[in-house]
């Protein structure tokens, strides 16, 4: 009897980082990839049932957070089932033929752009000009057939469109990661889970956040990242978005879970999922 294939959306097109995070997460399960323009799109797919997963970009080594996919997330309440980190190399890529001083314009994502400033600084020629995914930027490069435009993206991206790497690796910090986290409709707890993402709104008093911090360490629990964004209609006012170690049947987890109410006005756990630990996860 042959597997049914898992629906899931990714934002941009084949040779996309988001493309290569969900392959790589997804690695020998049969899988039916369904890519969207905007990473909305990606998130109301999950939620309305169209894809039963989703991957979007939420942090990047060099940038910090995407802060469209944090507020994405906590608007549709999609929870958070898993995560793959990727290495970023990005690449200048231009038609076959084409020389590195042939080329007078340049597309990518503007994270791709900021991720490659001494390189740029390097070739002042180049112009630069904001597409809204690398790997699209690379397919309009290949449609346009124009020698002086290129595109920066990963070297994935060069095998679709028939494109030739003109410089590898043209990231400023060669120590370069993303973390890609994956959605689902419906929260997913693994026995192995080891990474909880809560989002919390505090009481609007002093030190109210330290003490929502002094929760954790009291109970010896690793807060490995936190973000701040602010609450649609509140002005001045907002929310954290945490990540913790650990696994919700955890004594010490269930423990500072239930004080956290003493400082906030809500607080909602969005996932407990195992971190990625591969070869890739860290430099």
């Amino acid at each position: 009897m042959t597997q049914e294939s898992i629906l899931v959306g990714y934002m941009g097109v084949p040779g996309a980082y988001s493309h290569l995070a969900l392959q790589q997460y997804f690695s020998g399960q049969p899988v039916e990839a369904r890519n969207f323009m905007l990473f909305e799109d990606v998130v109301t797919a999950v939620m309305d049932g169209t894809v039963r997963y989703g991957v979007l970009p939420i942090e990047n080594s060099s940038t910090g957070g995407i802060t469209e996919v944090y507020d994405l997330v906590r608007r549709y309440g999609a929870s958070i089932v898993g995560e793959k980190i990727v290495k970023v190399e990005h690449c200048l890529l231009g038609l076959p033929g084409a020389k590195l001083e042939d080329i007078t314009e340049v597309y990518s994502h503007p994270q791709g752009f900021s991720q490659c400033q001494a390189f740029f600084k390097a070739h002042p020629a180049m112009q630069q000009f904001n597409y809204f995914n690398t790997a699209k930027a690379a397919e309009m490069v290949a449609r346009k057939k124009d020698i002086h435009k290129a595109a920066v993206a990963g070297a994935q991206a060069a095998g679709p469109y028939s494109l030739t790497i003109l410089a590898r690796g043209i990231n400023t910090n060669q120590s370069n990661y993303t973390r890609f986290i994956i959605i689902s409709r419906q929260q997913e707890l693994a026995a192995d889970a080891d990474k909880i993402t809560l989002i919390v709104s505090l009481k609007h008093q002093p030190g109210s956040l330290y003490r929502v911090l002094s929760h954790f360490a009291r109970y010896q629990i690793n807060m490995t990242n936190i973000e701040s964004r602010p609450i649609p209609g509140r002005p001045w006012e907002y929310y954290f978005h945490m990540d913790i170690t650990g696994h919700l049947t955890d004594q010490a987890v269930q423990n500072a879970l239930a004080d956290l109410p003493e400082d906030t006005t809500d607080c909602k756990i969005l996932g407990n999922y195992r971190a990625d630990h591969g070869k890739e996860a860290r430099p």
